[in-house]
């Protein structure tokens, strides 16, 4: 962690005795808070119990899951607009991984149990949240597929190609961490995702630094053998759930 990195830090809005209080019925917007964080801004530790829903509404969040000896790895990165892990909010529960925004984001945070509140008496709140839900667990699936049904150099493949058209470029991939970021995103080390890139030479890629070309597509997808039952859509189902979501938010 970077000495630069910061702890997000906000104050109870009902703190001063003039913000509205549960159980008033309020509406929700009132309970909503922009904030627009610098890259290198930690938004919570695993293990911390979640005082907000936060919501992302542009830019990223990358969460690392940390093991009891201290080795960290990259688990996912969450890209806007979707919300960032309602199942703890829901239930109360510790946070299993640490969130690290890796790029300047927005978000709108609603207290924790303002925001279980809402779901309880708002049904198409809850049909939204629980949509976002679905769409994260069928995202994890994917993403558990990805590590356990493929090689080291087919998950680097597909990821190139899915990054690629992600980034509107499908002749080339600008990687956007580094490569043993990367790296631990898709269970392997930084060796052997270096291993995994050199293989794929053969499939028609290049590496300069963190851009990697595409001089042949149709052999990359060859040899990484792209899934749709793994490889996601872009963008998922995800969007306009928390979209309407965040509109509701901001009223």
């Amino acid at each position: 962690m970077s000495a630069s990195t910061s702890r997000l830090k906000v104050e109870d809005p009902r703190a001063d005795g003039y913000g509205p209080t549960i159980g008033t019925r309020a509406p929700l917007p009132r309970y909503a808070m922009e904030h627009a964080l610098p890259a290198g801004t930690i938004l919570f530790e695993q293990g911390d119990v979640p005082n907000f829903q936060v919501v992302l509404v542009s830019g990223s969040v990358q969460l690392f899951g940390r093991s009891a000896g201290g080795r960290e790895v990259l688990i996912e990165v969450v890209r806007a607009p979707d919300l960032v892990i309602p199942a703890a909010v829901l239930t109360g529960s510790p946070y299993l991984m640490q969130a690290r925004v890796p790029e300047p984001s927005k978000f709108l945070l609603v207290q924790a149990d303002v925001f279980r509140e809402a779901i309880d008496r708002d049904p198409q709140l809850a049909k939204a949240v629980l949509g976002t839900l679905a769409e994260q667990f069928r995202r994890m699936v994917r993403q558990t597929k990805n590590l356990k049904l493929r090689s080291a150099a087919e998950r680097v493949g597909c990821y190139l190609l899915v990054l690629s058209e992600r980034q509107g470029t499908p002749d080339r991939a600008l990687l956007p961490y580094e490569k043993h970021v990367i790296a631990s995103e898709l269970g392997m080390t930084r060796e052997s995702f270096s291993r995994a890139l050199n293989a794929l030479a053969k499939a028609g890629i290049s590496v300069d630094g963190q851009e990697v070309t595409i001089h042949d597509r149709t052999r990359l997808a060859k040899a990484a053998i792209p899934d749709p039952m793994i490889d996601p859509p872009d963008p998922d189902g995800t969007e306009r759930q928390v979209l309407e979501l965040i509109g509701r938010l901001k009223g």
